[in-house]
């Protein structure tokens, strides 16, 4: 039978007309047409039920290895610079054991006072207060506010801040209030809170 024949034989054929039971007698192209949907259809579902979830481990695992491999380089890393990390922290505990050596213990508080005193007169300039406030904790130091009133010319005042900033133990200045002191233009007045700190070993 010619290819023309069969493709007449398909045209003149009724659909209603096939017979599951008789699938034998089917016309050619019939057969030809349910095998394709056939195996469409097996191919489809396997896709479906078998290659869909092995592309999805697939990714799954492909995740995890791009995680495992940023921790293995992080990993590294620390590993070859082990001893670098270790000389920086050696030399971070000496850094803040220099740092704490400078903070006052409560013995010492007035001896910083009578330190910024000396300070404030060796500069030229005329005390008028030197009080210290009530102390504020922090995790693991203490500050100590010290309310300081001086009056003298901008530059002894000046040489003031940069002494007092020289001293040997920590003391920063804060809230800054400068003003003529009466009639006289060159004396200024001046308010500082100073604070200095105290370390709360074991507090």
């Amino acid at each position: 039978m010619s290819l023309a024949d069969s493709m007449k034989g398909l045209k003149d054929f009724d659909i209603n007309e096939l017979d599951v039971n008789n699938a034998g007698i089917w016309p050619a192209p019939i057969k030809f047409i349910v095998l394709l949907i056939i195996f469409g259809l097996v191919l489809g579902g396997g896709y479906w039920f078998f290659i869909k979830d092995q592309y999805g481990q697939l990714d799954r695992v492909t995740a995890k290895e791009a995680d495992l491999r940023e921790q293995y380089e992080r990993k590294a890393y620390k590993v070859a610079n082990l001893d670098v990390f270790k000389s920086q922290m050696v030399e971070m505990e000496e850094t803040f054991g220099a740092l704490v050596k400078q903070l006052p213990s409560d013995t010492e508080v007035p001896g910083l006072l009578e330190d910024i005193t000396n300070t404030a007169v060796g500069n030229g300039l005329a005390l008028q207060e030197v009080k210290l406030q009530s102390e504020q904790r922090r995790d693991f130091y203490v500050e100590l506010p010290i309310n300081i009133r001086v009056s003298g010319s901008y530059h002894e005042l000046a040489s003031f801040v940069s002494s007092v900033a020289s001293l040997p133990r920590i003391v920063t200045l804060h809230d800054f209030t400068i003003k003529p002191k009466g009639k006289e233009a060159e004396v200024l007045d001046m308010q500082v809170l100073a604070r200095t700190y105290r370390y709360r070993a074991g507090e």
